[in-house]
Parts: C-alpha cells; sequence; structure tokens
C-alpha cells in the first residue's frame, strides 16, 4: 500500500515514545534525505525523513548510511537551528499525511526557543519544512515557486508564512455515523469494481491498495448494504486503533520477492517500534534494490556497447572474408590468360572465353580491363589473389580473436544478469577494469571530466568577457558559464569583493567589485544590493519568477569542495534578500 495517512497516523504514533529525546545529530545522506539523531534513556535513535517523490516516509531506522564529506546547505541550517533542543511533541491532522515535529530549548542565553520541522509526504509535493516559534519558514528541503507551476498553490520559501496545504477530500474522522458514509458512496453509484477508488477519493489519507486488502480481508464480494457497514467499522476499528502493539504490516509477495504491503490487525506484539522498523526494512530494500538494478544496468550498459562494437568488427570481417572466396578464380584467371596468351589479340578487349584444362576444358569467361592488354590484365588478376589470400590468412585470425572477445564479453553479461547483489557487481566491474576491451569505454566519461578539470587549470588561457554594469559608481561583473564563475570567482576578484547568486538554483556568478576598506555590508547602501541581486536574478533560472532569494557575501566566504564540478561552490556568511528579476 502506499504511504497513506493512516500508515502515516500510526508510524507518529508508535514514535511518541520519543517525545522529550534530544536532537544530537543530523545528517543528509541524500538527497531529499534527512536523518536525526535521537538521544533518550541513554539510548540512540536515528529518525529518517524521506522527501522523495516515490519513497517518501517517515519512521526511525536501523540501517547506516554514508554521509557526504560536506553537508548541503538544508542540513547546515538544520544543524545550526535543531541541535541541543528536545522533541517536545509528534502531531499529526486527521488523515493527512503531514507529521509536525516541534522543539523546545534555550538558546545561548538561557532563554526558551521554539522550533518546528514540517513533513509533508505528499508524492511529488513531498516537502520537509523548518519553522519558527512565528510559524514563518527558516528554510525547506525543496523551494517552490507558485508562478513556476500551476499545480503549486504555495510558495515555500524563506521568511514566507507556512500555509498548510489544502485538501477537498472528507476527512473520515468527521463522520459520525454509517449513513454518512453511506450517502457519501452511493452519490457515486458505487460498485464492487470501483469502491476502492471512490473511498480514497472520497476520504483523505486512505489509498486504494489499501481498500483492496481489506476487502479481501474482509471477504466482502458485493456492495450491499451489510458490505458497506462492514467495511465502514473496519476502517473506523483500525483508523481509531490507539494501540499499535494490536497492528501489523503483512507483505505481499510477487514470485517469493516483496511486491507490496499493507496494515492490518494482529496478535499483540511486544517489540517496540514494530511499525516503524517494517517501514524501514521494507523501503532500505526498495531501495537498495533500485541502486542494484541501476548499478547493473548501467554496467549492462557499457558492456553492450563493447558487444555492439565486437559485432559490427565481426561483421565487417566476415564482408572481407566473403570477398576472399572468389581469390582461386583469379588465379585461375590469370593462369588461363598466361598460358593461352599466343592465341590472344595484343590489344584491348572486354573479356575473352578459355577453355578450363581443370574442369574437362570447358568454356571459362574472363572479364577484362579493357584499358590494358591480356598480360597485364593476367598480372592484375594474381596480384588480386595474392592480396585476397593475405588477407584471408590476417582476417581469419583477427576474427577468431573476435569471436573469442564476443565469447568473454557475452559471458560477462551473463554473470551480471545473473548477479544478486552490488558486491558481485563491483567485483565483475574489477575484473572487466583490467581488460583493454572494456577500460576505454568504462574510462570514456571519466576522462572527459578529466579533460574539464585540465581545462580548468589552464583556463588563464581564455578571454573572458563578463557583463558589466555601472551602478553608483561600482562595477558590477556578471559571468557566463562555469569556467568563468570557478577562474573569476575564486581566482581573479579580490576577497573584499561581494560575490551574489540566487539561492538553490542554477545562475551566474555576480562580483561587485569594492575597495579593501569595506568589511560590513551594512556600510554598503541597500539599493545597490538590490539593485545588483536583481540582476544576478535575471540572469538564473528564477528569471520569470517573482520574490527571488539572493545569497550576498563576500568572496573570501566562497570555496570549492575538492572534485567538485565546475561553477559548483559552497559559501557561508551569507545574507539572503527577495528581489524580483530584472535587467537593470
Amino acid at each position: 500500500m502506499a504511504f497513506d495517512g493512516i500508515v502515516t497516523q500510526k508510524i507518529a504514533l508508535e514514535m511518541q515514545e520519543l517525545t522529550g529525546a534530544r536532537i544530537d545529530k543530523i545528517f543528509e545522506p541524500e538527497k531529499n534525505n534527512i536523518v536525526l539523531g535521537l538521544y533518550k534513556n541513554k539510548k540512540n535513535y536515528a529518525l529518517n525523513i524521506s522527501a522523495d517523490s516515490s519513497n517518501y516516509r517517515i519512521h526511525l531506522t536501523t540501517h547506516s548510511r554514508p554521509n557526504p564529506k560536506i553537508a548541503p546547505n538544508f542540513c547546515m541550517v538544520l544543524r545550526k537551528h535543531l541541535l541541543g533542543l528536545y522533541l517536545k511533541n509528534i502531531i499529526t491532522y486527521d488523515l493527512e499525511r503531514i507529521v509536525i515535529l516541534e522543539f523546545e530549548g534555550l538558546d545561548d542565553v538561557d532563554d526558551l526557543i521554539q522550533k518546528k520541522l514540517i513533513v509533508e509526504l505528499m508524492g511529488k509535493h513531498c516537502n520537509i519544512i523548518l519553522l519558527d516559534d512565528s510559524n514563518n519558514i527558516i528554510d525547506s528541503i525543496k523551494h517552490i515557486y507558485q508562478n513556476d507551476n500551476k499545480s503549486y498553490t504555495r510558495t515555500i520559501f524563506p521568511h514566507q508564512k507556512y500555509k498548510k496545504p489544502i485538501s477537498n477530500k472528507i476527512c473520515f474522522l468527521d463522520i459520525s455515523n454509517y449513513e454518512i458514509f453511506k450517502n457519501l458512496l452511493l452519490k457515486n453509484n458505487t460498485s464492487l469494481n470501483d469502491l476502492s477508488k471512490i473511498i480514497s477519493n472520497t476520504f483523505t489519507g486512505i489509498s486504494k491498495s489499501f481498500i483492496d486488502e481489506s476487502l479481501k480481508i474482509l471477504t466482502i464480494t458485493d456492495t450491499s448494504d451489510s458490505s458497506l457497514e462492514t467495511i465502514y467499522n473496519y476502517l473506523k476499528k483500525i483508523i481509531f486503533c490507539e494501540d499499535t502493539s494490536n497492528l501489523n504490516f503483512q507483505t505481499l509477495y510477487n514470485h517469493n520477492r516483496a511486491k507490496d504491503y499493507f496494515l492490518t490487525f494482529s496478535s499483540n506484539i511486544n517489540d517496540n517500534f514494530n511499525l516503524n522498523f517494517f517501514i524501514d526494512d521494507y523501503y532500505y530494500e526498495k531501495e537498495e534494490k533500485s541502486k542494484f538494478e541501476n548499478y547493473k544496468n548501467k554496467l549492462l550498459h557499457t558492456i553492450i556497447e563493447a558487444e555492439k562494437k565486437c559485432k559490427n568488427k565481426i561483421s565487417n570481417m566476415e564482408n572481407k572474408l566473403k570477398e576472399c572466396n572468389h581469390m582461386d578464380l583469379y588465379k585461375l584467371y590469370g593462369e588461363l590468360i598466361t598460358s593461352n596468351l599466343y592465341k590472344l589479340p595484343n590489344y584491348n578487349i572486354k573479356e575473352v572465353s578459355l577453355e578450363n584444362y581443370y574442369d574437362n576444358n570447358n568454356l571459362v569467361t574472363i572479364p577484362l580491363d579493357s584499358r590494358f592488354n591480356p598480360s597485364t590484365n593476367a598480372k592484375l588478376f594474381y596480384k588480386r589473389y595474392n592480396k585476397l589470400k593475405k588477407t584471408l590468412e590476417i582476417v581469419s585470425l583477427q576474427k577468431l580473436e573476435a569471436e573469442k572477445e564476443l565469447c568473454y564479453i557475452e559471458s560477462i553479461i551473463y554473470e551480471i544478469d545473473n548477479s544478486k547483489s552490488i558486491y558481485e557487481l563491483e567485483e565483475i566491474k574489477s575484473e572487466i577494469s583490467e581488460n583493454i576491451l572494456f577500460n576505454k569505454i568504462i574510462n570514456k566519461k571519466r576522462n572527459n571530466k578529466q579533460n574539464i578539470n585540465s581545462n580548468s587549470n589552464n583556463i588563464t588561457k581564455f578571454n573572458f568577457n563578463p557583463i558589466k554594469y555601472s551602478i553608483d559608481n561600482y562595477t558590477f561583473l556578471i559571468f557566463y558559464n562555469n569556467k568563468e564563475n570557478d577562474f573569476l570567482t575564486l581566482k581573479y576578484v579580490k576577497k573584499t569583493y561581494l560575490w551574489f547568486h540566487v539561492k538553490d538554483l542554477p545562475g551566474s556568478h555576480g562580483i561587485l567589485s569594492l575597495n579593501g576598506n569595506v568589511t560590513d555590508l551594512k556600510s554598503i547602501d541597500n539599493n545597490i544590493l538590490e539593485k545588483c541581486a536583481k540582476i544576478v536574478a535575471f540572469h538564473s533560472k528564477a528569471k520569470n519568477s517573482s520574490n527571488v532569494p539572493v545569497d550576498i557575501c563576500f568572496t573570501k566566504y566562497v570555496k570549492k569542495p575538492n572534485g567538485a564540478k565546475p561553477g559548483m561552490v559552497i559559501y557561508t556568511n551569507q545574507t539572503t534578500i527577495f528581489v524580483t528579476p530584472e535587467d537593470i
């Protein structure tokens, strides 16, 4: 079943035991994935929050994940605001797929502070949003611009007031009796085939797959009044169940492999966080399988590319060998012409018919090149014969080697197709990396990246022509591409210059040249900063948006991580202002 509102409610209910836990670690191991380290009663817990559009969820986890050496921006924001605070409460509203984590603690001067982490689990609109005590957005893992997509009904952006998403569906918790439930369904002329769809489309947080499995459990085969009342009572019982030890997930299997899961009643389970850890294992295995399949497909793509080249090579060789099938005929032509030169006129002719003494003196018609006499034509036939003879010897050996290569490639493909783990794929990759047959293909993209890096090291050879603006006697520069951004931002400009860039979106870097006496943004007129920010926003992906955030800091705070791609930098001590893009 989907991670719907019912699952969200039960997972959050089970996590209520963690209220009072202290936040001591925060990680962002993967894109759109946050892990909060919790400490309570001398025990450590890890709360996993995923805003992935296909595998969205929230649950405790026991599976460790490698963390990037450099924490992403949102992770740093969470560390700044949440580390050391205590989990005050875990709230779910109705059956919405929204979980609110409330935190409180003391700041540096022992004043009470409160923060909220809003977890919205809504498919492609998933988000993790950090709020202050006034429900203003501090930051979010995904920034959403309402103007960028008509499907968005809200703008999720720092310093904006948080607005709860609006649903047109009915909350099942507000249904007081069966008659109301039945009347809502009968509006749609309910049949058994579309009962699950109608229920999920009518009520918030109830997935179609959950209803499908519930109908099977209840053995409902019609839409009679008693059947509808049975499903109503079952939903009411499972939704209002406060004791998660009476609930459990069951796994649906397809060809002996986990396909899906659904929530149902079971005997008392004494394991703490049983629901959480089931979800943790299920999605961990699902993601590991997805990673394995992706890795497998990439490796297969590499091998199949080598296989295709090898087959093309063999095909070309076979075409050459087909030409060699006629070499004995060319030798015969040369012999017959040579032995019958005394009979042939010594002038240009197009063909000649001669007796073949190898075939009972049957006549053979031999085509000649009319530009040459018979003697020269005989030499040409011998020459062609000798050439094809050498070709036959060389190409036959080459084809034999190519066929061995193809056989090896096919064995590798077989091994990949039958591999069961990433470890096995790594072993295969290690094997083929040592083979020159694959080495060129495997390292092709890597070499391209190395060429880019080497070019960036010699970037001074290029002529850069940034866009120049004059703003109140200051020079403001906008750069075109990533190479320019790297070189001019990190090497060319002075550390006292100001650096501008649209927050969390692709765009050009902007540099405002200042003298060495300026060390504080407060000493610069806000109108100048706003004009520069508008220009940077205009030269970014947010060009057609409004209220675009632009980060500003001194260039001495802009750094480039080792191995990062051109144009990718990290920065600190920034100030963010919101502007409407404009090419001033």
